[in-house]
């Protein structure tokens, strides 16, 4: 896919953080608001799909707020697993190429450094669970990529940040670009998992880049179970990079 032919990529979420950021790096794209595209009903996605009939859908809608899910998990599975099971259904029957926006969460979280191959889960919580759930779902079509990734916004929106909570993670101003680059060259990935994320850092090493009175803090004080590393391995995507002569 090349910026050109943008238009016939549908993408779900474009009022999300990322979803809005991907729509200004890629203007071409296809972003149906709720009202057209409801991924929860499943009649909305056949109707959109009937009307644009996408080259390749982008899926970033999702239910993200982590320690919320603990209390609407009911609201968490039929976005996350049900609105992706509407999705993988209608895809089924076009041919188009089907992106997935999903979490370095689906990984227990304790060693750190995970590759694309490496196995998921055990999960620590239930929106990880929601979302390991949906990557299997993805996996049922013949052509996906599952891109893994995690963001912030800018500046670090709480007034702590876990200094024993290790993450590849960044600000969606430096994820974003390289989501839409990875779109942009969606032919030359020659795979269907690829982590995109920067280096390993604690999440109160990430969050001191954009505000400087952060207090410290640790996992025990959240108000849900969360990994101790969840660092990704980035090889492929930089090699990619690397060859493609990006970097």
């Amino acid at each position: 896919m090349s910026g050109a032919e943008a238009g016939g990529v549908l993408l779900t979420g474009g009022t999300g953080r990322l979803g809005t950021a991907l729509r200004g790096l890629l203007p071409g794209l296809v972003a149906p608001s709720r009202a057209e595209l409801d991924i929860t009903d499943l009649s909305s996605v056949e109707r959109a799909f009937a009307k644009y009939q996408p080259k390749a859908v982008v899926h970033a809608a999702a239910y993200t707020n982590v320690a919320q899910a603990e209390i609407e998990k009911t609201l968490c599975w039929r976005v996350n697993v049900e609105g992706t099971r509407n999705l993988v259904r209608v895809a089924m029957g076009y041919d188009l190429h089907f992106v997935h926006i999903s979490t370095d969460y689906v990984f227990w979280g304790d060693v750190g450094g995970y590759r694309e191959d490496d196995p998921v889960g055990p999960v620590r919580n239930y929106y990880a669970l929601s979302k390991l759930v949906a990557e299997e779902l993805v996996r049922l079509l013949p052509r996906y990529l599952i891109i893994r990734t995690s963001f912030r916004p800018s500046p670090w929106p709480y007034p702590t940040a876990y200094t024993d909570l290790f993450t590849s993670q960044d600000y969606l101003e430096v994820i974003a670009p390289q989501i839409a680059l990875a779109l942009q060259n969606l032919q030359r990935i020659p795979y269907n998992t690829l982590h995109i994320a920067t280096e390993r850092k604690s999440a109160y090493e990430l969050a001191l880049r954009t505000r400087p009175d952060v207090q410290p803090a640790c996992r025990q004080e959240a108000l849900v179970a969360l990994p101790e590393d969840v660092s990704l391995d980035i090889g492929r995507w930089q090699n990619l990079l690397s060859s493609w002569n990006l970097t």
